[in-house]
């Protein structure tokens, strides 16, 4: 199933993309409390897709590919190093990442993202699957010069949590096996990232392992895995494609702040 979050007439519904992507079968109610079928049809194009998932908390993975974790020059890191965004950093597919006014090296980062649908506490990793709802496409948007600013000090926020740096979408795609999905970042059509959510150093379940032994994991939490090599610069008038197996592709024009 592919879950679409969307609004018809400034009224936001759920429903399943059809095959083909033209038409969505609107649920009723959300997909975390069971949602039931209406048999009301809508047309994709007298809609608008909206983020999947409506203020998400956003956990983020950093240097969980060894690629990337090579590009940046760092050791594997000895414990899993997280972070989290702001739910207000949050965009949908085809809403636009905004080049911060004082902005002056922003990156993409194309990223697995899972989606929690059932409550989670000391969750094992062979149990983690029965607490995930699905997965989506994420862009874990980075402003480098605050991020290092920050990270000297022992601390992340403002270099990834500005607004607009959550780009998720464009569906919430259920029932993948995330162990090998393919996933590829182009910039204005070219492929700046190409890997395999095999390479994870740190896998799903043991994502989710780990961050439900700490604390409790909600239905709408969004976890982003980590990105892999190749990572770069955007600039106002850049596209950014996240593209990933069975889930389909995230895109998101660059635009510069107006204040």
């Amino acid at each position: 199933m592919r879950i679409v979050r969307y609004a018809v007439g400034g009224v936001c519904h759920y429903g399943e993309l059809e095959s083909g992507d033209t038409r969505i079968a609107r649920f009723e109610g959300d997909p975390f409390t069971g949602p039931a079928a209406t048999g009301h049809v809508d047309d994709v194009g007298d809609v608008v897709l909206l983020p999947p998932l409506e203020r998400p908390r956003i956990f983020g993975f950093a240097y969980n590919y060894a690629s990337h974790v090579d590009e940046t020059e760092h050791a594997i890191p000895e414990v899993p190093v997280c972070f989290m965004k702001p739910s207000t950093a949050v965009i949908g597919p085809g809403d636009a990442i905004v080049y911060p006014v004082d902005g002056e090296l922003i990156h993409f980062e194309g990223e697995l993202v899972v989606v929690i649908g059932k409550e989670a506490r000391h969750v094992k990793p062979s149990e983690a699957h029965e607490h995930i709802l699905g997965y989506t496409c994420g862009n874990d948007v980075s402003d480098r010069i605050v991020q290092r600013r920050e990270s000297a000090f022992g601390t992340l926020l403002i270099g990834k949590g500005q607004d607009s740096f959550a780009p998720l979408g464009p569906v919430i795609a259920t029932g993948l096996d995330p162990s090998g999905l393919s996933l590829t970042t182009r910039v204005n059509g070219t492929v700046m990232q190409s890997a395999s959510t095999a390479d994870l150093l740190l896998t799903v379940p043991d994502i989710v392992a780990y961050l439900s032994r700490y604390m409790t994991l909600l239905p709408g939490d969004a976890i982003m895995t980590g990105t892999p090599s190749g990572v770069g610069p955007i600039r106002p008038g850049d596209e950014v494609e996240v593209e990933i197996e069975g889930i389909g592709v995230l895109r998101n024009p660059v635009v510069a702040e107006s204040v």
